[in-house]
């Protein structure tokens, strides 16, 4: 693979190092422009025509996020990973829900009366047009990056996005064996939907996902249950843990995303889990973000456990007294990065504790 990423060999090193709870990653999600010349002389597309175009043209976003790559700094262990998202949840739309292309992002919309039944549509078109996407990704990529695996989601939150959280929730209390089979389900349909995308953007084995932006010789995946906030511990380990356990099971390297104070709750469950490899931490609107020290004993209970850390949205200050304080092993930093001097420094300071 000839990448645009010079040092893509020691940030893979550092990425499986982490992976086992041994090592210290310094990236970022998403991307910020590089100093000097482009990777490669790669012409700007002309502006989207419309919305449509800009959201669900796949050769069109294929070559814009060609472009930008090729100006993007991929310095300490960014990777160099076209991001495919169709939306947070977008397995939803081979399930039955709709896209919407907005402004800011695509949001994902649900009929006014869905059954009960989950069906996989291979044939329809919001499915066809995340593998056209991929595709279009992997022919212009031609080794220079990686194209990342989209935000499938699962589980609860996929229900959520089929048939809305009130309705999901109410059935836990009402039909939960309704709900479980639904889960087991969605369950099955996420595996279907991601070895198809991963047949696609594998590269000799080799995988990104793009939310978190996380790597591996293998399957790689973010999970989630954003909904769990909503739900007690013991409705989590009824209506969540079963199935991220076996996505854990069948995937070789996972991430969960821990999301908001209120999920706080649920991180016992999870550390029970034996095949997580990782947890993710996203404080949630309102809170400091993943450099605070109020969070330092939550990552050292995770570390304790056995599982590995990706802390968020780090300011570069932020980074010394976090690795002071936690240890470097086991720590993917995901900081928030402004110019690559920023960059530069805390590639100094990880020096230090590598």
């Amino acid at each position: 693979m000839k990448t645009w990423k010079t040092n893509f060999g020691e940030s893979k090193e550092n990425y499986l190092l982490w992976w086992k709870g041994e090592g210290l990653v310094i990236s970022m999600w998403e991307h910020l422009e590089k100093d000097g010349p482009p990777h490669e002389a790669v012409p700007e597309p002309p502006p989207a025509a419309s919305l449509e175009q800009r959201w669900f043209d796949p050769e069109w976003r294929a070559a814009r996020i060609h472009y930008e790559l090729s100006r993007s700094s991929f310095k300490a262990d960014i990777l160099p990973v076209a991001n495919t998202h169709l939306g947070p949840g977008s397995l939803a739309v081979a399930l039955g829900a709709d896209l919407e292309g907005r402004e800011d992002t695509i949001w994902i919309t649900h009929g006014d009366e869905p059954g009960d039944d989950i069906v996989f549509d291979e044939d329809g078109k919001w499915w066809r047009l995340h593998l056209d996407l991929l595709r279009a990704c992997r022919a212009r990529s031609a080794g220079r990056y990686l194209v990342g695996c989209p935000d499938l989601v699962e589980g609860l939150d996929t229900l959520a996005s089929l048939r809305g959280p009130e309705a999901v929730l109410m059935d836990t209390a009402i039909r939960p064996e309704i709900v479980e089979a639904q889960l087991q389900a969605v369950n099955d349909a996420y595996f279907k939907a991601y070895d198809a995308v991963y047949d696609i953007i594998n590269v000799d084995g080799e995988s990104a996902f793009c939310y978190f932006s996380i790597w591996g010789p293998g399957k790689v995946a973010k999970l989630q249950s954003d909904i769990s906030i909503m739900i007690s511990e013991a409705d989590f380990r009824r209506f969540c843990l079963p199935y991220l356990r076996e996505q854990c099971q069948k995937i070789d390297y996972t991430l969960y995303h821990l999301d908001g104070v209120g999920a706080m709750r649920h991180v016992d469950a999870l550390l029970e889990i034996e095949e997580l490899n990782a947890i993710q931490w996203t404080p949630g609107i309102g809170e400091p973000q993943g450099g605070d020290p109020r969070w330092y004993p939550l990552y050292q209970k995770i570390l304790a456990a056995g599982k590995s850390v990706m802390p968020c949205w780090i300011e570069p200050g932020e980074l010394e007294p976090l690795l002071d304080n936690v240890g470097p092993d086991g720590l993917n930093c995901l900081m928030h990065f402004r110019t690559e001097a920023d960059i530069d420094r805390a590639l100094e300071i990880a020096a230090r504790y590598r």
